[in-house]
């Protein structure tokens, strides 16, 4: 039997060397992809919160929603614990309980007004509010953020005058 050459040997070698590295290379990308997608899972994972329970699931909705660093607030309108319209006719103080509800909000996720990246107003009546909107400068202390007015034709109850949505960003 004739003796392998030392050229034959040698590729014998690469190949198995290339072909063992390519193994280990895909294994550890199939790790890495795992470890990634449980992360992903992880932190997208929703977190919901009431701020009043019994009205909430009464209507069938959340007060907000986290996922990750985002944070989605359902419109805030100017309510008491039961669901009954406060400050009928007040556009003015409509708006601030709104704020003050939506503060509560903010505060469960550690956050505050400067994390607000969107706010959208929905008004019945959007002459009164431009009237009463500088109210929001004391909110928004370090500038305000993106978002929508609209006017509508109505809101959830006929005593609503404002609903104030917002989106948060936390980084961590």
């Amino acid at each position: 039997m004739k003796k392998p050459s030392n050229r034959m040997t040698l590729l014998v070698t690469l190949c198995i060397v290339t072909f063992g590295l390519q193994s280990c290379e895909q294994k550890q990308k199939e790790e890495t992809q795992e470890v990634e997608k449980e992360v992903i899972v992880e932190s997208e994972k929703p977190e919901y919160f009431l701020l009043r329970p019994e009205v909430e699931k009464a209507y069938g909705y959340s007060h907000a929603v986290k996922i990750g660093n985002d944070i989605k607030i359902s419109g805030a309108v100017s309510m008491d614990n039961e669901g009954n319209p406060t400050a009928v006719g007040d556009i003015e103080q409509q708006m601030k309980n709104c704020y003050a509800d939506l503060e509560k909000i903010l505060k469960h996720y550690g956050c505050t007004f400067d994390d607000v990246v969107k706010e959208d107003i929905f008004t019945t009546n959007m002459a009164q509010m431009l009237e009463k909107s500088a109210y929001r400068a004391e909110i928004y202390k370090n500038g305000f953020p993106t978002g929508s007015w609209l006017e509508v034709k109505g809101l959830a109850l006929p005593e609503f005058m404002v609903e104030i949505e917002l989106e948060v960003y936390k980084a961590e």
